[in-house]
């Protein structure tokens, strides 16, 4: 196969079911060796775009966003650890952890992929959130994990502060709405068959295939 398999991903930094869904996906492309055959791109979804500067608390507003308890919330995320372990990745779900807003994150997501660094900035903001307990929505937090995987601050905060740049995630994000993402991880294979929420290693598996063998 020469041509590379392409997969968009919308999704947001703050979704554990995203991390959960990539994860399984990337064991999927290595079980199958494909490792030199696949193409991701990840594309902005922002689940919190009128979050308040202070954040809401993970519980509280999982639990009010899906009508649920509190009770049910704290199980419900002690569930998604569990299927995090699965495929090696932590989420650490704590009281006083916050929900917030990453319209930021998803610029400098934007700078990333001019330097190939999309994927490995997406990975270390998921850690940073899920694992590391830090907040992702503070611009000094943002900047110090650009500059951790070789990208440049200043023009990190170039970014930041351009109306240009921002202009262009929102009117992505309206794009993939139009498309009919109301959910994320959405994942479009080949721009052609659309997968979406979490599915199994195996299921993953078995779209490759089918992509590769044409059926």
């Amino acid at each position: 196969m020469s041509k590379k398999i392409k997969i968009d991903i919308i999704s947001d930094v703050v979704c554990p079911w995203c991390i959960i869904g990539y994860k399984r996906l990337e064991r999927a492309i290595t079980e199958l060796e494909l490792e030199d055959k696949v193409e991701v791109e990840w594309h902005p979804y922002e689940l919190n775009s009128y979050m308040a500067p202070e954040g809401e608390d993970v519980y509280q507003h999982v639990a009010d966003k899906y009508g649920m308890s509190i009770e049910e919330s704290i199980q419900s995320f002690a569930n998604m650890s569990r299927l995090g372990n699965e495929v090696g990745f932590t989420l650490d779900f704590f009281a006083g952890m916050k929900m917030v807003n990453t319209s930021d994150a998803h610029l400098l997501l934007h700078y990333a992929k001019e330097s190939n660094k999309q994927t490995e900035l997406k990975i270390t903001l998921f850690k940073a959130f899920f694992s590391e307990r830090k907040d992702v929505s503070h611009r000094s937090v943002l900047l110090q994990l650009v500059k951790n995987i070789g990208l440049d601050m200043d023009e990190a905060t170039l970014r930041l502060e351009s109306d240009a740049i921002r202009n262009t995630i929102t009117s992505e994000q309206k794009y993939w709405r139009n498309q009919g993402v109301s959910s994320v991880p959405t994942m479009l294979f080949d721009r052609d068959k659309k997968v979406i929420g979490t599915q199994s290693i195996a299921d993953y598996k078995k779209i490759l295939t089918e992509i590769i063998e044409g059926t």
